[in-house]
Formats: C-alpha cells, structure tokens, sequence
C-alpha cells in the first residue's frame, strides 16, 4: 500500500464509507494517516461505586439489582435506567434512546460498565455507559486509545480501525529526515512516529512520535519559507515611486497625531515604496494599533505616483466595511481614492462594472476579498497589494498576480503579535515591522477569569448590556456535541449549537441569539456576519471563526466558554473582537478547571491587555505537559504543532532547516531523500506557505 492511495485500497472501505471519509477531507491512505487523534482516552483501573466521583470517566464492576425500565418522556426521547451495586454501594445507570439496551441487562448478573459519572439529585448517575466484557477491558486498561474527529456515519471505533489497517499495510519506505539528525534532535522513524501518534503504549511513546511529527511540520514550512525568502529577495522594483508631499500634509489634517509606532513604521513603508526593490513586508500590531491608516497612507502615495493599489480582507464582512471607511475618508478629506468594491456576493453586472474599472484603471483602489485574484480579473497598473488579517499572502496569490503582468509590493497586516524570537522564523521571507502602541485615548478592556458558577451573573450581565443597545459575543470550543465524547477527567466541553438554544431560553425572549461556526456554508457565514454588524443580533453564538473578519464597535461583552482549552494568544485575539467603539467593554473567560497552571495562565490576560507581553508569556507558560488541551493559534494552523507550545522545537527545526537547504542541488548528500518527498510534494510544500 503506497501513501498516495486512494482509500478504498483498504480492506472494508468500499465507495459509500469513501464519501464519508471525504466530508473529513481524507482521500488517499496519506490523508487518513494524517487525521490526528484530536485527544486520548486512557482506560483506568476499575474503581469501587463509593469510589465514583463526579464529572470523571471511571469503570465499575456491578450486580444488576433491578429489572431495567423505560420511560418515554417525548416523541423520539426515552430513557432507561437500572440499578446496580457492588460490596461499597449502588448507583443509577441511565441510557437515552437506547431502549434496546434492556435486552443485555439482566438482574442477578455483574457487569463492567465504563461511563461518564454526573451527581444527580445526590446521587451518582452513569451516563450512557459502554458494557465491555473483562477480555476487552483486560486489553485496553492503561492504554491510550485514540479520539478523533469524526463526522456522521462514522464513528471513533470505524476510524480506529481502517487507521490501524493502514499503518500495519502501509509501505513506509525510506524516512526523509537522516538518521544523523533524527538523532541530534531524538527523533524516531516515520514509522515509529506514525504508529505512535495513532497508537500509543504510553504518554512518553506519544510525546516522542508528536515532537517528531511537529518537528516535520515546521521544517516543510520553514524550508519552504527559505526559498520564498530568497525568491522574493531578487525581486526588482522597475519603477520606484516619489514621496509625496500630500501624503505628510494628509497626516497633519487628520484630528489625532499618529503614535511614535505609526510614525516608525510608515517611514519604513514610504522607504521601501521608493527602493529598487520590491516590498515585502509585514506589519504587527493588536487591534486598536492604527494598522489600518498607515496602509491608507501606502495607498495614498501609490496613487498620487499613478497607480492602482489593491486592499484584500478574509471576508466579505470586513471588505464591505473596510470600503465604507476608505468612502468616508474620501469625502472627508477629499483623497484622489476611486475605490471600488469586489466580492463574491456581487450580481453578474455589478462584477462586470467593477472588473471594467480595475481594467481601465477608472478605479485605483480595489477593496475585495480573494475574489481579487480570479482569473478574469485584471488591472491596469497594480502595484501596491495590502491583505488584512491574512495568516499568509504566499506563494499561490503571488503567482496569481504575477501572471496579471504586474508584481506589486506586499504588506501584510496581522493583529497577532508573535514574540519576535518566532516571528523572526515563521515570517522569515518578509521584513518585520512591529505597532507595540495604543492610542492614548483607547478605552482599555475590563477582564475577568471566573469558574462556572458565575455563568448566571454572566448571562445577567449581558441581558443587561443588550437592554443597553450593546452586543455581545460568546465562543464555544466545539460546533456540536461530538459522538461518543469521553475526554478522561476533562470536563464536556461547551458546543455551538446546544449552547445557542440554552441561551434561547435562559435570556429574555426579546434577545435575539443566533449562531455561526466554520461548517456553515460561506453564504450562510457571510448572512450572519452581516446580521450582527447590523445589528438584527444582539448575541452571537460562535467558534474562533470570529476571530477575524468582523469588525462591530457595538459589541462590547466577548465571553469565552472552556478558556482553558485556548492559548493566550488566541484568546487575546478574541478578545480584540470587542474594545473598538466608544463604550467600555469586557471580556468573560469561563474555565471548568481549577488547577493551579491553568489558572496561572489565564490570569495574565486578567492583568494584561498587551498582546506581546500575552504571547510571551503564552510561550513561557506553555510546555510539551498538556499535548492536546490547548486550541492552537488562530495564526498558525499546523495540524499538530503550535508556535508557542512547539517554540523549541519551531528552533530545532529551524537549524535543520538551515543545513539541509544549504545542500539544495547538491548531489550524493544525505539530505537526498528529503528533497525527492519535498519534491514529490511541491503543491502540498506551497500550502506551508500559505499556512
């Protein structure tokens, strides 16, 4: 079995189970191998019922002592109960819709049940527990046993299973990375790596196979990076452009003075205008910072030397308001901007008048979202490309606009400040310039880190700032309630979907709650994210997909449900969602654990609102401890590595990556094998890029 199979190779995966394995975006034997566990489930020692505590997965061993009944509490819900006892006590087992079940259960005979325990009316409850014979749980006690991500009609077990036939078959060949450095850096074999990421006999087999699966990751991307670098290095700029003037007194007329860190960075922006070399750059800075006038300063100065410059947002959303600003600019200050709008959402005639501008030149400022780099769109002198809240502008865009026949200067613009030790690795092919101030007259965000118990304050408070006029958002972890959810001791986490209808009913019914998360299809994304801005949703109900692309000053509660399942990073950029009108805003980080690490963690956002000083401490509170219980970066998505719990490996594999691009075209070295995969996998390596 090779890696670029297509799945049904495997035994058992005919068309039908193929189809749902592509809702999963797993075509060949690679992709399946590469659909991670998202978390572990570790089958302990069987416990006593009077050892049963609440809110943990445990294991009994029980005389049933009732004859199982159902009870139909409505159309399509029933439930079943039995009870049973050991030597130390009796509990409850519970059973919804599964009145079948009963058949299996029969009094006077012991049983080994394995299940979450909830503490119901003062009693201990198991819910929905499996029954496993003491063969099965003699296998598995002390192991881990995989968790993945799953989607209707396929379940943990069926996964399980087609992975382990995969491995077993599969044709490993030889390993890309040298023997010499997989042991400088305590790396085993790809196999060995594989089988023990899906298969782990022990936590210490699990953290080898991820370091070295998170250390491939990282030196694809970092390679990849370095001949971007170098690419983009060599890039002439064939018609430099003048300062001008206009632009200074555009400064001056503004009824604010730009921070020292505005001032820098657009000296910096207006010198590389004026080089011989084509600009690359990338401007850091938390929300709030003024990124967004200093790129309306690069377009001003690309317009007055004649050309045309072109703004790409992530959504439709933020490039419908981003063109409404440049408008209000316009006729505030009367600038030679001609902007025009292009989205995906236009009708045909208002896309054929919009590309008819751009074409002629009639426009010079293009505001749109990817639907800029269709083919059909060309313009007449594009020289100046600004991408908003993009995690990379790579290769692929470039090559995109290349082909239009102009290559423009580039500046990226992301609001997640990256300790620089890191963004010095991960940004390696552009210049950094860095926005570490605030205007002075910025309202800062009031914090607090709560546990559940203040979750009904919480929902009064936002009934509260809805009464008001505000809005509010709410994050959630998970889309739905995943099947067969067991997360060990680790609390269920909060999903969108059930968490949408609970607010329903918990707020007042003239509060208008709706949700959104990654899954829905982009029109519906894009209808509910134009809903909220204006203003037809008072609380939105979402996953991280707010964390960019949506700007709503009016919304001033973000409150964040299992925070300790993100990183600080990534909880500061939610929390950028809120703070950007007049009114003071907050931000509610709800945790269910209370251990001492996490509450460390979490109460530097309470006592910060400093997104480098955040994901400083991101990197120095984060470790290799917890591999699976922090959601990574929102800027990074790695499959398995983070930037900030990975840093040390990020730098290992940096230095790897030095020395085998340095032997790039070199013949006969050891590195041979690594670049036949690179090779092999060229349209997989520009998705690094563009990571």
């Amino acid at each position: 079995m090779k890696r670029n199979d297509p799945i049904t190779v495997i035994k058992g995966v005919g068309e039908k189970t193929a189809a749902l394995y592509h809702k999963l975006n797993i075509y060949t034997v690679d992709d399946l191998i590469r659909h991670y566990p998202r978390d572990y489930e570790e089958w302990r020692d069987l416990v006593t019922i009077g050892e049963l505590k609440a809110n943990q997965v445990s294991a009994i061993r029980a005389l049933v002592i009732s004859t199982p009944q159902t009870v139909h509490i409505r159309q399509n819900m029933s439930i079943t109960s039995v009870h049973v006892k050991d030597n130390s006590g009796a509990c409850d087992i519970v059973y919804f819709n599964m009145p079948y079940i009963k058949n299996n259960l029969q009094p006077g005979k012991q049983y080994i049940f394995r299940g979450r325990v909830i503490l119901k009316n003062n009693r201990m409850t198991m819910d929905q527990p499996k029954i496993i014979s003491p063969h099965e749980f003699a296998q598995n006690v002390h192991r881990l046993a995989p968790v993945y991500p799953t989607t209707k009609g396929l379940t943990i077990a069926a996964i399980t299973k087609t992975v382990r036939a995969a491995v077993n078959s599969l044709d490993f060949c030889e390993d890309y990375i040298p023997e010499s450095m997989r042991r400088e850096y305590g790396l085993p074999d790809l196999k060995s790596a594989v089988m023990g990421i899906h298969f782990p006999d022990n936590r210490d087999v699990l953290v080898a196979a991820r370091r070295r699966l998170v250390f491939e990751e990282f030196l694809f991307f970092i390679v990849s990076v370095m001949f971007l670098r170098d690419m983009t290095v060599q890039e002439i700029n064939d018609a430099p452009m003048m300062r001008i003037d206009a632009c200074q007194d555009f400064i001056k007329s503004l009824p604010y003075e730009l921070t020292g860190a505005q001032k820098k960075v657009w000296a910096q922006i207006e010198e590389d205008l004026c080089s011989t070399h084509l600009m690359n750059r990338l401007i850091q800075g938390d929300v709030g910072s003024g990124k967004t006038i200093v790129a309306v300063l690069a377009m001003f100065m690309c317009i007055m030397n004649h050309h045309q410059a072109a703004f790409m947002a992530p959504t439709e959303v933020l490039a419908k308001q981003h063109y409404e600003s440049v408008v209000e600019l316009v006729d505030k200050y009367d600038l030679p901007f001609k902007p025009i709008l292009l989205t995906g959402s236009l009708t045909a005639k208002e896309k054929r008048r919009a590309k008819e501008s751009i074409i002629l030149g009639t426009g010079n400022v293009i505001i749109g979202t990817q639907a800029l780099l269709q083919d059909d769109v060309d313009f007449y002198d594009l020289r100046l490309v600004i991408t908003d809240e993009q995690h990379r502008f790579g290769v692929k865009q470039r090559e995109t606009l290349a082909q239009k026949g102009i290559q423009p200067h580039i500046l990226v613009m992301s609001a997640t400040p990256i300790p620089r030790t890191l963004a010095l690795i991960l940004y390696g092919d552009l210049d950094i310039s860095v926005m570490d101030e605030l205007p002075a007259n910025r309202l800062p965000i009031k914090n607090c880190v709560v546990n559940t118990d203040y979750r009904k304050k919480a929902y009064e408070f936002i009934a509260k700032e809805v009464e008001q006029g505000r809005q509010v958002y709410v994050v959630c972890p998970m889309v739905e309630a995943a099947d067969e959810e067991i997360m060990g001791d680790q609390p269920v986490l909060e999903n969108v979907i059930e968490y949408t209808e609970k607010l329903k009913k918990i707020l007042p019914g003239s509060v208008r709650v709706e949700y959104l998360h990654g899954q829905m299809n982009p029109k519906a994304k894009n209808y509910v994210m134009e809903e909220y801005a204006a203003h037809h949703i008072d609380v939105l109900v979402s996953t991280t997909v707010i964390e960019v692309g949506i700007n709503v000053p009016n919304a001033t509660v973000m409150m964040v449900e299992n925070a300790e399942r993100f990183g600080l990073a990534q909880l500061h950029q939610l929390r950028g969602r809120v703070g950007r009108g007049e009114h003071q805003s907050y931000c509610i980080f709800i945790t269910t654990s209370n251990q001492n690490d996490t509450m460390e963690r979490l109460q530097v956002l309470n006592k910060s609102n400093d997104g480098f000083f955040i994901s400083s401490e991101d990197m120095r509170l984060r470790g290799p401890g917890d591999l699976f219980g922090i959601r990574q970066s929102g800027q990074f998505q790695f499959q398995l590595g983070d930037i900030y719990q990975d840093a040390v490996i990020l730098q290992d594999a940096q230095c790897c990556a030095a020395k085998i691009y340095a032997s790039y075209g070199h013949t006969n070295n050891e590195y041979q094998a690594f670049w036949a995969y690179y090779e092999e996998n060229a349209a997989t390596n520009l998705d690094y890029i563009n990571i």
